[in-house]
């Protein structure tokens, strides 16, 4: 993931930063503990595209 993207992205639900995650290929929000898929090395910023994190995986 490129970090001068990854420092313009921003989590369309809250707002907050995102980290990525390379171990998943995904854009994690600690916040709403939502997981944005990257297909094709693109970010799918969408909340309905989005994985919602059960409590039990750790946010790193």
């Amino acid at each position: 993931m490129d970090k001068k993207l990854l420092d313009i992205l921003a989590c369309p639900l809250c707002k907050g930063p995102l980290f990525y995650s390379s171990e998943q290929h995904e854009l994690i929000c600690k916040v709403d503990r939502l997981a944005y898929p990257i297909r094709d090395d693109i970010p799918v910023m969408l909340v309905d595209e989005a994985r919602e994190l059960p409590a039990d995986e750790e946010v790193s």
